[in-house]
């Protein structure tokens, strides 16, 4: 029982955090950007350090330098939040585009199947997000990434809610 309710409250903490995410996209915005150079800063980082663990030579100077590039990227994120902002705003309207791209052709490999329907649809509102982003870009660089975690927020915290309440299986 109290293992559910640590599951509803970090739900609700979740939901709470999507709202006010929200409330001040652009603060979501820059703290989404921060925390993506911190995370490859430190990838980087353990990347190198791992490298220098292992006892065979094999394939290490590649695992060096993406390690190195990774390092470079968080630095430049940590060091140009806006410049990082803008980066990544173009990034995710590349990979909407490109997903809603595929999404839409494999539905077409899927006609006569009741999936198809959802992916085709899955796919166009993926391509419809893309143009928003260029569209609007780069007034789009401001908000989207926010409103992009705060519905990643909120949809997390109500699958952690609505976990909190599955029975597990018993043998």
């Amino acid at each position: 029982m109290a293992g559910k309710i640590f599951w509803i409250i970090i739900g609700c903490l979740s939901i709470l955090a999507g709202f006010l995410a929200l409330a001040n996209p652009l603060a979501a915005t820059i703290t989404a950007e921060q925390v993506a150079g911190w995370s490859f800063l430190f990838i980087g980082i353990l990347q190198i350090v791992a490298v220098f663990q292992q006892t065979t030579w094999g394939g290490r100077i590649w695992v060096i330098l993406l390690g190195v590039l990774f390092v470079l990227l968080g630095i430049s994120l940590i060091a140009n939040p806006l410049e990082g902002v803008i980066t990544l705003t173009l990034t995710v309207a590349a990979l909407f585009l490109v997903t809603g791209i595929f999404k839409i052709v494999l539905s077409f490999s899927l006609r006569g199947v009741p999936a198809f329907w959802l992916v085709l649809l899955s796919g166009a509102v993926s391509v419809i997000l893309a143009v928003m982003i260029f569209g609007n870009f780069p007034a789009s660089a401001l908000t989207i990434l926010g409103i992009l975690l705060a519905v990643e927020l909120i949809s997390s915290g109500i699958s952690l809610i609505a976990l909190s309440t599955v029975r597990p299986a018993t043998t």
